[in-house]
């Protein structure tokens, strides 16, 4: 629903003079039989036109199809279906429904009371509480806007409860909850798993100490925030107080524990890691805390359908159009393009860097992993990348990506949360960009941060 809205929201500031301009270019190009830059271009029309991202990928994937007259239209049905056929892909409805039982269950509140009587005492205590608390919730749902929404709620009226500038709750929010896809589990690592032919268990092992990183930045900003703004210590530290939070949470603080460890030491798959979260999700929901109500189950598990079926289709509609990029060699001339560069790592990173940077600004993250990664993933082999570094590298990207205009779906969540302006909540945000870019500049040019633990672990 948030991938609809922030799109349809976007396509609705679109000028109809550009939108006709766009659709005549499209028709001129297929007048002169130039697909391929009409197969661009028409994906490029409906997006200004605000329509789903699925129906973007797939429809003009079918007239590229209809039109060259290269394959039978069957094909793309078979290509769709076959994209999601996949095994790894079972992860996503999992880790969706875990992170909704997690939400309604009263596992994020034991998890913030937890955090906050850990790191309440420090200069902009809250801040720190909030960056704590996504680094934990991060390891249990694997997407950042399941964090937005349900610790999202919880941290805001917190802060502002506390005195605590709204616009300062809202861009520390947003900004650590695109730690959730970096620690695993991760949704977008499983779908850049899927399209790049990678062990889902690497980029997963591969994103923890590169998610740290993110977490030390951004707590290292709130500390300079703070004391530029004069916020104080929200609370003294206690050891009893502690001791009875940790307690209160240790059967949540498991949750990490045996997806990331199940993980990690072999016992089980991701896509079974995803199946042990939700059953432990339900037990603590429904058995140990006895907030989970048949009413409360049956919504969640709407929700999550819903969910799966728009990542899905996106995965659907991608599919077909990175088959058609894949048979017209687009990524080989790519790396012809820019050959000359492969001798040049730095400067083939930094270029690529700037485009996913651009992409994410504009584009649903799913669907800017099943397009790109066809086209700059050679590139990235050719100038010497490890595909594991590549991916955690393209995450991080399309991670700040998310708190950036037009598209920034976790800022429209976090608007309608806390009930400010998408201006405010932009522009409270900005702040926390400088060490989210820090943080991914050091992933990107010091392979170890990503690799050391997948070499250690599988290699």
């Amino acid at each position: 629903m948030s991938n609809t809205l922030a799109l349809r929201r976007r396509g609705a500031l679109v000028s109809p003079v550009i939108a006709v301009i766009a659709i005549l270019g499209c028709i001129a190009l297929a007048l002169t039989e130039q697909y391929l830059l009409f197969l661009f271009a028409t994906l490029f029309t409906l997006l200004v036109l605000g329509v789903p991202i699925a129906v973007c990928l797939g429809g003009a994937s079918l007239l590229y199809v209809a039109l060259s007259g290269s394959v039978p239209e069957v094909v793309v049905a078979q290509r769709m279906i076959s994209g999601i056929d996949s095994f790894p892909l079972l992860a996503i409805p999992f880790f969706i429904l875990a992170g909704n039982l997690m939400n309604n269950g009263g596992i994020t509140n034991r998890i913030f009371d937890f955090a906050k009587a850990l790191m309440g005492w420090m200069r902009g205590g809250l801040g720190h509480v909030n960056v704590g608390a996504s680094i934990v919730f991060s390891g249990m749902s694997g997407a950042a806007v399941a964090d937005a929404g349900g610790l999202g709620t919880i941290e805001i009226k917190a802060m502002r409860d506390a005195g605590y500038d709204q616009e300062f709750a809202v861009g520390i929010t947003a900004a650590s909850s695109t730690i959730g896809p970096i620690i695993p589990p991760s949704l977008p690592m499983v779908i850049y798993g899927v399209m790049a032919s990678v062990s889902v268990g690497q980029l997963f092992v591969a994103g923890l100490i590169p998610g740290l990183l993110m977490g030390l930045a951004l707590m290292l900003m709130i500390f300079f925030l703070a004391r530029r703004r004069g916020y104080q210590r929200d609370a003294a530290f206690s050891w009893s107080v502690l001791w009875q939070t940790f307690k209160r949470a240790i059967p949540s603080l498991f949750t990490p524990i045996i997806i990331v460890g199940g993980i990690m030491t072999g016992v089980f798959t991701p896509t079974e890691a995803a199946i042990a979260a939700v059953v432990y999700a339900l037990f603590l929901g429904g058995v140990v805390y006895r907030i989970l109500t048949w009413r409360r189950l049956f919504q969640v598990s709407m929700e999550t359908i819903e969910t799966t079926a728009v990542i899905l289709l996106i995965v659907a509609g991608a599919s077909i159009f990175a088959w058609i990029l894949t048979s017209n060699q687009v990524a080989q001339q790519v790396v012809g393009l820019l050959g000359p560069l492969a001798d040049n790592p730095v400067a083939t990173l930094i270029i690529i860097n700037v485009v996913l940077l651009i992409v994410g600004c504009f584009m649903e993250t799913i669907a800017a992993i099943t397009i790109l990664v066809p086209v700059l993933l050679p590139l990235a082999v050719a100038s010497g990348v490890d595909p594991v570094h590549f991916g955690v590298i393209m995450i991080l990207n399309l991670m700040i990506g998310l708190l950036t205009p037009p598209v920034g779906m976790v800022l429209y969540v976090l608007s309608r949360v806390s009930n400010i302006p998408f201006e405010r909540c932009m522009r409270g945000t900005l702040p926390f960009l400088v060490p989210l870019i820090v943080a991914l500049l050091m992933v990107t040019f010091i392979p170890a941060l990503s690799m050391w633990l997948p070499e250690l672990i599988y290699r």
